[in-house]
């Protein structure tokens, strides 16, 4: 399955500098003034503020709240338990998926617990709109299953305009007792990020493993943005079963196994690594 989870985005932190003007008297009050913020080389200044990209894990996010706050490695994930986030029961206190992509305002009063609170906060919001709420509804599926979907849907898309058909295969396979064979679950497990997945990844022993297990992994694997999440409650009509990320840009959806295969053998020419898995493809 294609994987894309976005590169790191500049953290956008700047803190407010201090101008101290000192004056001896009431007479050369209007110069003192005067001269720093006509010669001043200061910038305007900008609040100082995190911005989290649309399919991160969790992980990324920790480690970018701790540099944000300039606080050691390892912090904000072991803020975790004590920050009584307003999770789903589902969660289990997992807030994967629920670390909504967004830009958000980092103040001196900022804690790891205060800052993972306002993107859970801000994800339930968002996810508790009329659409999304029955959409997943109307899918049979509670909201923290269709997150979870939403968030593969991210993790595998290419693009924007392809989220609704990965969302349909999905749902597709779900529908018809399939395996969902997203390699995207497995990148997961490992903890990494690749286009390839080898046999040797499928016989992986992980709840993650979605070629070995069926139905959907036990969490989400990534925050899903707005576009995903609509992708997964409203997934574009398609009898799709299968798709591969032949080269960027051209993914092809298909519901027989066979021009599927085609497909495969395209993407592994392109690509000269003869993987039996390639990205973007349930092999079924």
């Amino acid at each position: 399955m294609q994987t894309k989870t976005p590169g790191r985005s500049p953290i956008r932190l700047t803190r407010r500098g201090r101008i101290a003007l000192v004056t001896t008297g009431a007479v050369v009050v209007g110069a003192a003034v005067a001269v720093p913020l006509m010669f001043s080389d200061e910038k305007p200044e900008e609040p100082a503020s995190l911005t989290i990209p649309e399919g991160w894990r969790a992980g990324q996010v920790y480690s970018a709240v701790d540099k944000a706050l300039a606080l050691p490695a390892g912090t904000t994930k072991k803020a975790v338990p004590k920050a009584r986030l307003k999770l789903p029961a589902d969660a289990q206190g997992n807030p994967e998926g629920y670390l909504f992509p967004a830009t958000y305002p980092i103040t001196d009063k900022s804690t790891p617990a205060s800052v993972l609170s306002f993107m859970v906060n801000t994800a339930n919001k968002r996810f508790a709109t009329v659409p999304v709420a029955a959409g997943a509804n109307a899918d049979t599926r509670n909201l923290y299953q269709t997150v979870t979907i939403a968030s593969i849907v991210q993790a595998e898309a290419d693009n924007k305009a392809d989220m609704g058909k990965v969302a349909r295969v999905i749902h597709n396979r779900l529908a018809q007792g399939m395996p969902l064979q997203m390699d995207s679950t497995i990148n997961y497990a490992l903890n990494r990020s690749t286009l390839n997945t080898s046999q040797s990844d499928t016989q992986l022993d992980s709840p993650y493993n979605t070629y070995s297990r069926m139905g959907l992994p036990p969490t989400p694997i990534a925050g899903p943005g707005d576009d995903a999440m609509r992708a997964a409650t409203r997934p574009t009509a398609g009898e799709w079963l299968y798709f591969v990320t032949v080269k960027p840009g051209d993914t092809r959806f298909t519901a027989q196994y066979e021009e599927h295969q085609r497909n495969v053998d395209e993407f592994n020419q392109n690509n000269r690594s003869g993987s039996p898995t390639p990205s973007g493809s349930p092999a079924g």
